[in-house]
């Protein structure tokens, strides 16, 4: 039952080899590591340069200077879940503090929860000034 598969395998063997030989760039025949590797930034209109030899150009925009593309970029706050455990504390100590209406908290329950309102609505708007800044900034 397994003779047949075992003879097509044996002969395939020879065609997967050859394959793998084929022509291939100069740094990856000789194995070694390229020598330089050269960042471009490139203004409008311009194309990247070739890379020679034992060298690596690594392209970018003015407008796009990042190598992660836009989409995936700024996507809004991280999910607890994905967040290190360093933030998740610090998050759960904030909650626990407001709710315990615990000084500089803003939180109508315990004695010291008044203290903090002027300053989270001073968070609160220099927040709000900086978003509509980044809006202004990006529409051109």
């Amino acid at each position: 039952m397994f003779r047949p598969l075992l003879i097509a395998t044996m002969l395939a063997l020879p065609a997967v080899a050859v394959a793998q030989s084929a022509p291939v760039a100069d740094a990856a025949e000789s194995g070694s590591p390229p020598q330089r590797v050269r960042a471009v930034t490139l203004n409008a209109g311009e194309k990247c340069p070739q890379s020679t030899g034992n060298e690596i150009v690594v392209c970018s925009t003015l407008e796009q200077p990042y190598r992660i593309p836009k989409q995936f970029r700024d996507s809004g706050p991280i999910p607890a879940k994905n967040q290190a455990w360093g933030n998740r504390a610090a998050t759960m100590d904030q909650v626990g503090r407001v709710a315990g209406g615990l000084p500089d908290t803003c939180s109508p329950v315990g004695s010291g929860g008044q203290s903090g309102c002027a300053l989270a609505t001073n968070r609160a708007w220099a927040a709000e000034r900086r978003a509509q800044q980044d809006a202004n900034a990006s529409v051109p």
